[in-house]
C-alpha cells in the first residue's frame, strides 16, 4: 500500500480540486435580490463540507480499486456514522450527502465479492431459469405499473405530467434503439425527426385544420422519408464519420425551421395548435362553437387533469406499439439483418445481405416513431418552436439507449425514468439537483458500465433454452 498510497492520494486530491472549481459558481455563492439591488449569498462552508466528503470518497474508492476492501469499509462506515450524528452541519442535505457517500463506498468496496457470487449463481442451471422468469416478469411488472399509475395516490397533476414527459423519451429511446442498438449506427441527429413530426402536425392542424389522429400517421410517414434522405448520404459512413453527418443533418433542420419564417413562423414558433380530442369532444372547461367539452359527454365535473391522464394514455399506447413493433421485427429477417450489420458490415455483405436496404429500413423506422412522438409532443404542448430540437435532445436520448443497454427494451425504459425523473424528482433540492444527479450517474458507470440491462436474449435460438446439442 505504502507504494500506492501517493498515487491514490494525488488522484483524490485531484477530484475534490475539479469539484471545488465546479462547485464554487453553482454552490459557492449567488446572487440575491436584497430589494435595494443585488448582493452576494456565500455558502463556502457547504461547499468545502462536500469537497472533503468527495476527497474521502474518491480516495476509498481508490482503496477498494486496488484491492484494499476493509480500509474502504472502515472509511464508508466512519463516513455514515458523522453523516447520521447530531454532528452540526452548515446543511441538513450535507448529512445526508456525507452519509449517502459513506453508504456507495461500503457497496463498492463489498461489489467484488456479490457480484462475484451472483454470477456464480447465474451459471448455474437453475440461475439461469430464475434470470430469464426475473427478466420477463419485470417487464409485465413495470406494464402494470404504467397501466395503474393514474388511479395511485400520488396521481397529482405534477406527477403525471412527469409521466407523460418520460413515456415521451421512452417512446424516442425505442426508436432510437432500432438504429443504434439493433443496426448499430450512431445517430447524433434523431432530434431533427422528432422535429419534422411536431411541426407537421402544428402546421396541417392550424392551417389546415386536421385533427390529431388524421394526423399522426401523416407525421410518422414524413419522419420516414425525411430518414431515407438522410440514409442515401451516409451508405458508406461508419463509426465517428457516420455520427457526424446525423450531426450535421440535425443542425439543417433546426436552422430551416428558424429561418423558413414564412412557413415555421421562425423563432416564434407555432402557437394555438390543437390538442387531441375524445371522439370529438376536447378536454377544455368551455367547447368551441358546435362542439362539446369531455365533461359534458360523460356528465363528470370538469377537472384539468383529466387531460393529463388522457394525454398519458396515448402516449403509453404509442410507446408499447413501438415496443412491439421492435420486437416483432427483431424476429424477422430484417430485424436479423440489423443485428448482423451492427456486428460486422463486412461479414453481412459477404452473406449477401444488402446492407443499402438494411441501413435505409432502419434509419426509416427509427425516423417514422420519432415522428409520431413529436406529432404527439405538439398537441401535448400546444407551442413549439425550433428551441424545442437543439442539439441536447438528440444526446439525451442517445444516453438514454447507451445507458440503459444497447439494443434493450427494459433498459431503456430505467434510463429515461433516471435522466428524465430524477432531476425533477430532485428539483427540491435546489443548488444541488445536480449534483445528486451526477452522483446518480457516477453511480451507474462505476456498477453497471455497460449499461443498466446489459444481458439481452438472443432473437433467434437454434435450440430452447437449457437443452443440448450442436448448431
Amino acid at each position: 500500500m505504502g507504494s500506492r498510497l501517493p498515487s491514490m492520494l494525488k488522484d483524490a486530491g485531484l477530484t475534490a480540486f475539479v469539484a471545488a472549481a465546479l462547485g464554487i459558481f453553482i454552490v459557492g455563492f449567488r446572487t440575491v435580490d436584497i430589494g435595494r439591488g443585488l448582493t452576494f449569498d456565500y455558502q463556502i462552508v457547504d461547499l468545502a463540507v462536500a469537497v472533503v466528503t468527495i476527497f474521502f470518497g474518491r480516495f476509498g474508492l481508490s482503496l477498494a480499486a486496488n484491492g484494499l476492501r476493509w480500509p474502504a469499509i472502515v472509511l464508508g462506515v466512519v463516513m455514515i456514522a458523522i453523516g447520521v450524528s447530531p454532528m452540526q452541519l452548515p446543511s441538513g442535505f450535507l448529512h445526508w450527502f456525507v452519509a449517502l457517500g459513506g453508504v456507495l463506498l461500503v457497496i463498492r468496496a463489498i461489489w467484488p465479492w456479490a457480484n462475484d457470487a451472483m454470477a456464480a449463481a447465474a451459471r448455474t442451471p437453475t440461475g439461469r431459469t430464475i434470470d430469464r422468469v426475473a427478466s420477463k416478469w419485470f417487464g409485465w411488472a413495470l406494464l402494470v405499473a404504467a397501466v395503474l399509475m393514474p388511479f395511485t395516490p400520488m396521481a397529482d397533476q405534477k406527477t403525471m405530467d412527469l409521466g407523460v414527459l418520460i413515456l415521451t423519451y421512452v417512446m424516442l429511446g425505442w426508436g432510437l434503439n432500432i438504429v443504434v442498438g439493433l443496426a448499430g449506427l450512431l445517430d447524433l441527429g434523431y432530434v431533427a425527426f422528432y422535429a419534422v413530426g411536431a411541426y407537421a402536425y402544428a402546421l396541417l392542424s392550424t392551417q389546415h385544420g386536421m385533427g390529431f389522429w388524421v394526423v399522426l400517421p401523416l407525421a410518422g410517414m414524413m419522419a420516414a422519408l425525411f430518414g431515407l434522405v438522410l440514409g442515401f448520404p451516409v451508405l458508406r459512413l461508419r463509426g465517428d464519420y457516420l455520427a457526424i453527418v446525423t450531426l450535421g443533418f440535425g443542425e439543417i433542420i433546426r436552422l430551416v425551421l428558424l429561418n423558413w419564417v414564412d412557413l415555421t413562423n421562425g423563432p416564434a414558433g407555432i402557437g394555438s395548435i390543437p390538442g387531441p380530442t375524445l371522439f370529438g369532444a376536447v378536454f377544455a372547461e368551455t367547447a368551441p362553437a358546435g362542439k362539446q367539452t369531455v365533461a359534458e359527454m360523460l356528465g363528470i365535473p370538469f377537472n384539468g387533469i383529466h387531460r393529463l391522464i388522457f394525454l398519458y394514455y396515448i402516449i403509453l399506447v404509442l410507446a408499447l406499439i413501438t415496443n412491439l413493433f421492435t420486437q416483432r421485427m427483431r424476429r424477422l429477417p430484417v430485424g436479423r439483418a440489423w443485428e448482423a450489420l451492427r456486428e460486422d458490415e463486412t461479414a453481412c455483405r459477404a452473406l449477401g445481405i444488402n446492407p443499402t436496404n438494411t441501413k435505409l429500413t432502419a434509419f426509416a423506422i427509427g425516423a417514422m416513431f420519432a415522428g409520431f412522438a413529436g406529432s404527439f409532443f405538439a398537441a401535448k404542448q400546444r407551442f413549439i418552436s425550433p428551441e424545442s430540437f437543439v442539439f441536447i435532445e438528440s444526446a439525451i436520448i442517445l444516453a438514454i439507449v447507451v445507458l440503459g443497454g444497447m439494443g434493450s427494451q427494459v433498459g431503456v425504459v430505467l434510463a429515461a425514468v433516471l435522466l428524465i425523473g430524477l432531476p425533477e424528482w430532485f428539483r427540491d433540492l435546489g443548488n444541488y439537483r445536480m449534483l445528486a444527479f451526477g452522483l446518480a450517474m457516477v453511480l451507474i458507470m462505476v456498477f453497471r458500465p455497460r449499461g443498466l440491462v446489459a444481458h439481452r436474449e438472443p432473437s433467434i435460438r437454434l435450440h430452447p433454452a437449457g437443452s443440448g446439442g450442436g448448431g
